[in-house]
């Protein structure tokens, strides 16, 4: 894994390691804070970034993955959670409860995160890129190992058209 990465980003290598992930953690100068960015850096399809979105259930946090190419439906991600709304965490809401600024936040290796949702569309493709701790890292792992090392639960997520 690389040397001198930023101490979030060697937490999420680290997870990896541990769980035997077959996982790749990329580095890009350019830096990829959007979904955009990443596509265009990696080289991918937008629906193959995942955006790992924090809500706010009363007082739970949760994670939200869903495609780069889709916006999350807050009214389907309170209902997949059981809850009665959820709102978009701010910036300090999504650091204390995963750990990672906004635009760096990584599915696993997360501080405070109740639960994790997936939206089932990500499954259709061989690999996807995940947030790995900063700007500028990067994971692409296969969408069946995305959902075991989150933890994460199947949903529909994301606004229809």
């Amino acid at each position: 894994m690389g040397r001198g990465w930023p101490e979030e980003v060697e937490r999420v290598a680290a997870y990896l390691r541990e769980a035997g992930a077959e996982a790749r953690i990329e580095e890009f100068r350019a830096g990829t804070p959007t979904a955009s960015d990443a596509a265009r850096a990696v080289g991918s399809e937008l629906a193959q970034i995942v955006k790992s979105l924090v809500f706010v259930c009363g007082d739970l946090a949760l994670l939200a993955l869903v495609p780069g190419d889709r916006r999350a439906d807050p009214a389907k991600v309170a209902g997949a959670a059981g809850a009665a709304k959820a709102k978009i965490a701010g910036a300090a809401e999504v650091e204390a409860a995963t750990g990672f600024r906004p635009g760096a936040v990584a599915p696993f290796a997360l501080r405070r995160v109740e639960r994790v949702l997936v939206d089932r569309s990500l499954l259709a493709h061989d690999a996807v890129w995940v947030g790995a701790g900063s700007p500028n890292h990067l994971a692409a792992l296969a969408p069946a190992d995305l959902v075991r090392l989150a933890r994460a639960e199947l949903a529909d997520l994301v606004h229809e058209g």
